[in-house]
């Protein structure tokens, strides 16, 4: 079986080897871990899909290398020579050009290339820890058993090392960690690309409300998390959507690619730290509760460093989820390369008309707004606005406790 650079993502092309947890000759099993992977946008730990042995490692930890890459060759004991299963989430590539295999010896266990405990360093990791004079036992590892990863030498880096200030005195020079520059050239690159407009609707959740509130306690003390007003937009979302699919798409040269199956992308913040984008994927197929348990899931996963390479790939619509700061309304970024993007900003009590049989009068609603970014490229604004409306509508309408009825 080959062993394949997968795709983390869809604008990444290349990814970079970071740390081989096995070497040439060891054994491996089904889902144990392999290879650990470095993306602009990600690092993710990579599993074995075959139980086997390690008959060649082609790309050396450090080595940067196009997605579709074969990294090594497992022998599964598979004779017939079946074309064997590629890595999660790794599309089909041409077979890279041969290229002679190159013995990985492992170094030595010394100071300069293992952590606190034992666990090998990527070459990025101990490229930041020389360049920067860090103690490694003074740095709390995220990675698995407790590893040093390259993002926590950033961290320390960000909150142990004070960049001297100008010398007036009065400013100082914070300079971005490698995410923060990953997310920068990603919304420079948005901005540029698709011709983004804003429209925004106020939303009544009582509906909504009446739900959460009837079943918050309930939820909480059994699944351990809170029942946001998140997963309601969102199944929300997946009923509207098939009602207005160019909006579920990416342009593609002179014409739209619409996707039939509706995966959302989730921004997730990372403790301020950053953020990412992993998917839900199918999301048309499911409710309330089971929107919720994924989205608290993907989000623990995120925060953990524990994102598999599907989570991030394949997206076609986009939410981010700027509500429990009390936010009024935010301009979100499109997330290339989709068409759109909704924020959910903050619910509030406040006053608002309503209109029935009786007549008109106010009351005290929760009411927040969602603000809808899509590419002009891709629709007009009477699409989106007619979009906006039904997801409103919905929001407002629909019998919600119904959702949590098995």
């Amino acid at each position: 079986m080959d062993v394949i650079m997968p795709q983390l993502g869809e604008t990444v092309e290349e990814g970079t080897v970071a740390v081989w947890h096995k070497k040439e000759g060891d054994k491996v099993a089904i889902d144990e871990l392999l290879v650990e992977i470095e993306t602009d946008k990600v690092a993710t730990e990579v599993p074995s899909l075959v139980a086997g042995i390690v008959l060649k490692i082609l790309v050396g930890a450090g080595e940067t290398v196009k997605v579709g890459t074969t990294l090594a060759i497992i022998d599964s004991g598979d004779s017939a020579g079946a074309a064997a299963p590629k890595a999660a989430g790794v599309p089909a590539a041409p077979a890279p050009p041969a290229k002679p295999a190159v013995p990985v010896a492992e170094k030595a266990a010394t100071p300069t290339n293992r952590d606190g405990h034992g666990a090998p360093l990527s070459p990025a990791v101990r490229k930041l820890v020389a360049e920067h004079g860090v103690d490694i036992a003074r740095i709390r590892g995220t990675g698995r058993d407790g590893r040093v990863k390259r993002d926590d030498v950033l961290s320390h880096l960000e909150n142990h090392q004070a960049v001297p200030a100008t010398t007036r005195g009065v400013t100082e020079t914070v300079p971005f960690s490698a995410l923060r520059k990953r997310i920068a050239e990603h919304m420079v690159r948005s901005k540029a690309t698709s011709a983004h407009v804003l429209q925004a609707v106020e939303v009544d959740f009582s509906g909504v409300e009446a739900a959460r509130g009837a079943l918050k306690k309930a939820w909480k003390e059994r699944e351990g998390t809170s029942l946001t007003y998140l997963p309601f937009v969102a199944r929300a979302v997946a009923l509207t959507l098939p009602e207005f699919p160019h909006l579920n798409a990416h342009v593609a040269g002179d014409s739209l690619s619409v996707y039939k199956a509706i995966n959302l992308s989730l921004a997730v913040d990372l403790d301020r730290g950053g953020l990412v984008a992993p998917v839900i994927k199918n999301v048309a197929t499911l409710r309330v509760p089971e929107i919720a348990r994924a989205i608290a899931k993907i989000a623990e996963r995120a925060r953990t460093n524990a994102l598999k390479p599907d989570d991030m790939t394949e997206g076609t619509y986009s939410l981010t989820n700027n509500g429990s700061f009390g936010t009024f309304i935010t301009a979100p970024v499109i997330n290339q390369p989709q068409v759109a993007i909704l924020s959910i900003d903050g619910v509030q009590r406040r006053p608002w008309v309503v209109t029935d049989d009786e007549g008109e009068r106010i009351e005290i609603r929760p009411v927040g707004m969602l603000a809808h970014s899509f590419d002009h490229r891709a629709v007009d604004g009477a699409y989106s606005g007619a979009y906006l409306r039904l997801v409103k509508q919905i929001l407002e309408s629909r019998e919600w406790m119904g959702e949590f009825l098995s």
